[in-house]
């Protein structure tokens, strides 16, 4: 790994003291971005998606682990970094917000072998317990001392009141700050921990100044889906008319190229084997754009039923995860078109499960009906329109605008089919 050079475009601008990180081109959702900045002394460059917090960063890229998450509101204070010397909520600063500055996490504030002198008082009065608040109570307390060194006992309830815990009742916590502050009357020691290291994470999206330039790997892919076990997220049933004969319909449903371009927001990256498929599929959920990138294995393909089934599983980089068992089956129907009938068990975990049951299967319904109009499309044309390639689902009042366009599409392509099939 090296160090990540000065870049001129990503200069930042200084307004009084506030820090404004100079505009940067647009980056798509599954795209990803290079920020560089100081985290506990060390110069460091990740590779990271544009919405990427900054706590995720440092646990997951960068190995600091003492950062714990806890509400990812703002709210709990667990996160509590230092940025440019005052305390910060990393789970509300992207990580893009944050080029160019300096970051002190609580790895940086001391070591086992040379504690800083607030976490030797929270050791001697024992000011935790579960320890899950500790590194966040330990870097508000320095942001406090180092900046307020004159707030009285009596007020430190209050001024300590912007990190949450729920097993110490305070009183070690407020007595091991008290104790700092009256050691320490013109302000507490600098962070003790901060100097040059490697920097390695649980994956290889990060580059600092003392890593070798091999270091970063790509992270192997999944060479089966295997479904979580338990009840899934969402049940999906879809049943679409479409005016497409049952062998055109079929023809698609076993393209997999073809069969990924029909899905919103979806594209085949790689092709293992017949039965394996790398691909990315994005969505968007109003503000919030999800971009999975896993595998899909075909389990079962049957030719004379028209039947196909296959497992899928996606990971976000924002921490969400998907898997969903899906069958797909295309009847004829008497005026010569298909019916095609989609059945999905939907698995959610991470972030995106919060969305709940009801929001996750409107979702995945609504994906399926495009789904639908997409093969509809496919089997007629061969392709699909560059307008549905740039789609992305958005759950908006558009719902029935597009319900009506697809009936009049659907319309038209059964009457051109009518006339050649009679002409």
């Amino acid at each position: 790994m090296t160090a990540a050079p000065d870049s001129p475009a990503r200069a930042d601008t200084d307004t009084g003291s506030r820090r404004v990180p100079a505009p940067v081109a647009r980056v798509e959702a599954h795209e990803t971005t290079e920020v560089t900045f100081t985290v506990n002394g060390t110069r460091t460059t990740v590779d990271v998606p544009p919405r990427a917090h900054l706590a995720d960063v440092l646990r997951e890229r960068l190995g600091l682990t003492g950062t714990h998450l806890g509400c990812e509101h703002g709210v709990c204070g667990m996160c509590t970094v230092l940025l440019d010397g005052e305390a910060a909520r990393a789970c509300l600063l992207f990580a893009v917000q944050c080029e160019g500055a300096e970051i002190v996490t609580v790895e940086g504030l001391g070591s086992p072998d040379d504690q800083h002198p607030l976490q030797q008082a929270f050791s001697a009065h024992h000011a935790l317990q579960c320890g899950f608040c500790t590194p966040g109570m330990l870097m508000s307390s320095y942001d406090l001392l180092a900046n307020e060194p004159d707030t009285a006992a009596e007020d430190l309830p209050e001024a300590m009141s912007g990190v949450l815990c729920r097993c110490t009742g305070y009183r070690g916590i407020l007595a091991a700050v008290s104790d700092v502050a009256g050691a320490y009357p013109d302000g507490v020691p600098e962070p003790r921990g901060c100097a040059p290291r490697m920097l390695v994470g649980r994956s290889s999206a990060g580059r600092s100044g003392d890593a070798p330039e091999d270091a970063a790997t790509t992270a192997p892919q999944p060479s089966e889906v295997r479904l979580p076990s338990g009840p899934p997220s969402a049940v999906v049933d879809v049943t679409s008319q479409l005016a497409s004969p049952v062998d055109r319909v079929w023809a698609v449903l076993t393209d997999f190229d073809l069969l990924a371009r029909c899905l919103p927001g979806a594209q085949l990256v790689e092709s293992y084997d017949e039965d394996r498929h790398r691909g990315r599929a994005t969505i968007a959920l109003g503000p919030v754009k999800l971009s999975f990138e896993g595998l899909a294995q075909v389990v079962e393909r049957d030719p004379d039923a028209h039947r196909l089934r296959f497992h899928g599983q996606g990971k976000d980089t924002g921490g969400s995860a998907t898997a969903a068992d899906v069958v797909l089956a295309a009847s004829p129907t008497a005026d010569g078109g298909t019916e095609l009938s989609a059945h999905a068990d939907v698995h959610l975990s991470g972030r995106v499960a919060q969305f709940g049951r009801a929001l996750a299967g409107d979702v995945s319904r609504r994906l399926f009906e495009q789904f639908a109009t997409g093969v509809d499309e496919a089997a007629e044309t061969g392709s699909v329109s560059e307008v549905r390639l740039g789609r992305r689902l958005r759950l908006a009042a558009g719902a029935a605008r597009d319900a009506a366009v697809g009936a009049v599409r659907r319309a038209v392509r059964r009457v051109r089919s009518r006339r050649r099939t009679t002409g």
